[in-house]
């Protein structure tokens, strides 16, 4: 039988993984709700199976009527409204997906997480799933990193590494909301350690990383879903006795924020300038470029001349087998911005994040995730995990693997 489906939040990722399920068989209609109109009517006239539909989130009884009429949620939509999305698909017997679980204001990441999972009973009593962190990173990089523990005996340590960079003749410092970077950045990363969590200051840990077919460029420690999820499950037999998770990131962007951090430019308290108020967040936020979203604008950025694209996606998990240290890269090959808006007319960004979240709900559609409860992408069955590469591959996304055994 085919298969409804809501996105919620039709922006870059939202509209990507939509035009994506238009193509699909078993897809019969597409919801597109936002919260802007405009953006969901935009969507709707460019596909052949979606209807347009202006939602506030904060709206749950909208949310759980319009929940009785769709067999997925896909939940685009920042993390602060995950816990009410997920009340909506519990009520109606809806599958749910989101791309994100932190940070959520008020509430420690590790925290905001821990509700989730712990909502695992209700979803599998209800016969549901509900899949979390369906996007690149985390998403992507946590099937690899399964992909590579199911070959270890023990794992000691897990580095999930992503270095963007990106300088075009126009000013573009994110291709993503810069509020919701500006935020992440700001914010303090936990790293699992020694089979803790710990909470560290921002940009923490500056290392130089030599990425292959890059060179050495600089990593620090990163606010990130990865290292919550897999320090959480720890103890599961999946993720063979793991101590020490880290994310890491680098690139032009993060310079960028750690200039703006180390000059107070990022803080939320207000400063007094000539006797008014600011909040420097507020105001570096409104000042700095939007990412472009539409063809027409990414189009642009390229006309007017890209300097220079490079990046880097690598997970490194290190263990023994065996009886043998050894260490597993996984480089993530994905076209870069150039190729991503000739292909598909969208960002890099939006490229790999969004078609990864596409595989993921292709995957519940097409009842390929048979597993019921809510659970991150770290704990798919091998099966689930060998369609979602394969899929990947024929969009353009491979990987990479470099092993490397001490004897």
């Amino acid at each position: 039988m085919k298969k409804r489906v809501m996105v919620m939040g039709v922006g870059a990722q939202g509209s990507t993984i939509a035009k994506k399920l238009d193509r699909e068989p078993g897809v019969a209609e597409i919801i597109c709700a936002d919260y802007d109109m405009r953006a969901a009517t935009d969507l709707e006239d460019t596909l052949s199976k979606a209807r347009a539909v202006q939602v506030d989130a904060g709206d749950g009884q909208v949310l759980k009527r319009l929940a009785g009429e769709v067999d997925l949620i896909v939940n685009g939509l920042p993390p602060e409204f995950n816990m009410t999305v997920m009340d909506a698909a519990l009520e109606n017997g809806c599958h749910y997906q989101d791309m994100a679980s932190g940070p959520v204001e008020g509430t420690a990441f590790v925290d905001t997480v821990k509700l989730q999972l712990g909502r695992n009973d209700e979803f599998r009593k209800a016969g549901i799933t509900g899949l979390m962190n369906t996007g690149s990173a985390p998403g992507f990089a946590n099937v690899v990193t399964r992909e590579i523990l199911d070959k270890l005996d023990e794992c000691s340590s897990i580095e999930i590494l992503v270095y963007d960079g990106i300088w075009s003749k126009k000013f573009i410092p994110f291709w993503w909301s810069p509020e919701t970077a500006f935020g992440d950045m700001a914010s303090r990363p936990v790293i699992f350690e020694n089979g803790e969590f710990r909470l560290v200051e921002p940009f923490n840990d500056p290392t130089m990383e030599n990425f292959r077919d890059l060179g050495i460029r600089k990593m620090v420690d990163h606010e990130h879903e990865e290292p919550v999820t897999m320090g959480l499950l720890s103890g599961h037999e999946a993720m063979k006795g793991v101590s020490t998770v880290r994310f890491r990131y680098g690139g032009p962007a993060v310079d960028l924020a750690e200039y703006f951090y180390k000059m107070g430019l990022l803080s939320t308290e207000p400063v007094d300038i000539k006797g008014t108020e600011v909040i420097p967040m507020d105001l570096v936020s409104k000042l700095t470029p939007p990412a472009p979203k539409y063809p027409g604008e990414i189009r642009a950025v390229i006309e007017e001349g890209m300097i220079s694209e490079e990046g880097a996606f690598l997970v490194r998990v290190t263990g023994r087998k065996d009886g043998r240290e050894v260490k597993h890269e996984c480089y993530v090959d994905a076209p870069g911005l150039t190729e991503a808006y000739e292909k598909a007319g969208i960002t890099h960004e939006s490229y790999l994040t969004g078609q990864s979240a596409f595989i993921f709900s292709k995957m519940i559609v097409n009842d390929v995730l048979g597993e019921r409860g809510v659970f991150p992408p770290e704990m798919l069955g091998p099966g689930e995990r060998t369609f979602f590469l394969k899929e990947a591959a024929e969009l353009g996304i491979t990987v990479e693997e470099v092993v490397t055994t001490k004897w």
